[in-house]
């Protein structure tokens, strides 16, 4: 029995044996033809990574089929609105690409045919029939004019390199213009191995472009890792930054040096077209870093007149030797009803804003001033425009030369000839400051009584001033009052007369008993009081009341103040002034 069934035990250890040989072999055959895929697919995996390592680094996919403009080492050939044209090798280039790229303000003047441009510190006529362009005032010879093509107007930009301040490449082999800045940093080096130039850093990318041993190229970034260049083929892509060697300073970038540093403390010092310029001798006004007396204005025929005489030269000596910058001021007409027609005139036409800003120029030079203050107010809605046209073409004329231009403005809301007659976002992008003249909230012709700048109302047209007319803030200078108005009221509250009260006089004007009250809102005090049948009612600008005024300077950022006019102040106004302008 024990002998049996250990005979069948072994049969039965046998059968399964041979089982799981057979088994074996299966799993083999098996195993076998996963590793015959598994090789095939390792080497078609190799083979695509060759394949793809000979295109990344051998094959040139970015050819030029058209010419490629690239400004600053950006490649805008996308952004043309026009084609390039190429003639006799002069470079021309759309007014609308011109207008894209570089002056936004390029303009055709149909009075004289020709193209009027602006950047920077230049200010250029293009002919559209002679080879001539005038810059800030000179002729200059050139070898080709503008032209007309399918009903655009096309300008020779490589004739223009001193009006736009650029320099220009011409690549033919590779299609490639090139246009930098010549006040922007550029930096290059030398490559120290033959290289293929990335499309990006990615492990597979195109190659954009092959360079030698001892090529120079730009380098527009470098992270230590990664540079991105621009190569002699005007081609921008990356390579390694270990491959760069022997850096070098092309150029830094030039920073324009405020002519003010800190923010502006200015005060108008005016006095009227017939009198002389006051007598400053002794005076000084602590805080105060530039004056604007009343040299300039156009007079009731349209010319423009000074009335700086010998008392004017000795005030420019006396501000000069105390450090203070002078920016004249310039009004157009003194008459109100004159100033509309005699201001339209000379802004519709572009030949008398040339000439007036020629004068301005020629004044400016001839007594050493530091800059400009224009003052033109009372002017039709409809001339919009034309005015700032003519802000736009004379500030480069000044800021060639190191002067200032600042530009008097009203509140945003307002009457056709008062406050309509303003592009307060124009004229805050071209000229160095826009002065927001915060007073006459109830001015003279009012036919309500109120404060003459109340706090909120100050705040809330600051507001419209940065975000709605989007003014940059240290371009904007906030004018505050040195006076306020007395009303006089009768019984029905009708307006019987105001008058222009100074700071300096409003105590003495004021009974002695009255009853101030701090209005929280408008950050002044008010005083109502009888006078006969009659109400008086005043809203008091005093030092609180512009404290309050001058801490949105630092508020909003803003670049200072201006204030109107020196002499009808208190005497505590410049330490606060000093003190708030200082935080």
């Amino acid at each position: 029995m024990g002998r049996g069934r250990r005979e069948l035990t072994k049969g039965n250890n046998l059968k399964s044996h041979k089982k799981i040989k057979k088994m074996s072999a299966e799993e083999i055959e098996k195993k076998k033809k996963m590793i015959t895929r598994t090789a095939i697919t390792i080497l078609a995996i190799i083979v695509l990574f060759i394949i793809a390592m000979i295109a990344n680094n051998y094959i040139i996919l970015d050819k030029n089929k058209t010419t490629n403009l690239v400004i600053n080492n950006n490649n805008v050939t996308a952004r043309l609105k026009n084609e390039i044209i190429q003639e006799d090798g002069v470079i021309y280039l759309s007014e609308d690409d011109i207008a894209n790229f570089f002056d936004k303000h390029i303009y055709l003047e149909e009075e004289n045919n020709k193209i009027i441009t602006t950047y920077n510190k230049k200010i250029a006529e293009v002919s559209l029939d002679e080879n001539i362009i005038n810059i800030n005032g000179a002729n200059k010879t050139t070898s080709a004019h503008a032209i007309e093509k399918d009903g655009k107007i096309y300008i020779p930009i490589s004739e223009m390199t001193e009006v736009y301040d650029i320099e220009i490449g011409n690549i033919e082999e590779t299609k490639v213009i090139t246009m930098d800045s010549l006040d922007r940093e550029q930096k290059k080096a030398i490559v120290t191995s033959n290289l293929a130039v990335k499309s990006s850093t990615n492990f597979i990318a195109k190659t954009i472009d092959r360079i030698e041993k001892g090529a120079t190229v730009v380098i527009i970034s470098n992270d230590g890792k990664y540079a991105r260049i621009r190569t002699e083929n005007g081609k921008i892509g990356y390579i390694k930054s270990n491959k760069l060697a022997n850096e070098y300073m092309v150029r830094e970038d030039m920073v324009e040096e405020k002519q003010i540093e800190g923010k502006v403390n200015m005060t108008w010092d005016y006095y009227s077209e017939v009198g002389n310029a006051p007598d400053r001798t002794g005076t000084t006004i602590d805080g105060v870093n530039v004056v604007s007396p009343s040299f300039f204005y156009i007079d009731e025929n349209g010319v423009f007149r000074e009335n700086i005489g010998e008392s004017g030269q000795a005030y420019i000596e006396w501000a000069h030797g105390n450090g203070y910058k002078v920016w004249p001021m310039i009004s157009n007409a003194p008459a109100a009803n004159e100033s509309l027609e005699i201001t339209s005139k000379i802004m519709n036409s572009y030949e008398n804003r040339k000439q007036l800003i020629e004068q301005i120029v020629e004044a400016c030079v001839a007594y050493d001033l530091d800059g400009i203050n224009v003052d033109f107010e009372n002017m039709k809605q409809e001339d919009k425009d034309v005015y700032s046209r003519f802000i736009i073409e004379l500030t480069p004329r000044l800021n060639e030369i190191g002067m200032v231009v600042s530009v008097d403005v009203t509140a945003p809301d307002g009457g056709e000839t008062w406050s309509m007659c303003f592009d307060r976002n124009l004229i805050g992008d071209v000229a160095n400051y826009i002065i927001f003249m915060g007073y006459d909230e109830y001015g003279v012709s009012s036919t309500k009584s109120g404060t003459t700048a109340g706090y909120d109302w100050v705040k809330l047209n600051l507001v419209k001033f940065l975000q709605t007319e989007e003014i940059e803030s240290d371009k904007l200078i906030l004018g505050i009052p040195f006076y306020t108005r007395l009303w006089t009221e009768n019984a029905n509250g009708e307006i019987i007369r105001n008058s222009t009260v100074n700071m300096e006089d409003i105590e003495e004007i004021l009974p002695d008993d009255v009853q101030k009250t701090w209005d929280d809102e408008l950050k002044q005090y008010y005083v109502e009081y009888q006078d006969g049948s009659n109400i008086r009612k005043m809203w008091i600008e005093d030092v609180e009341s512009l404290k309050e005024k001058v801490s949105l300077v630092n508020e909003d950022d803003l670049a200072g103040v201006a204030s109107w006019q020196y002499g009808m102040e208190t005497d505590d106004v410049w330490q606060m002034l000093k003190e708030e302008l200082e935080q």
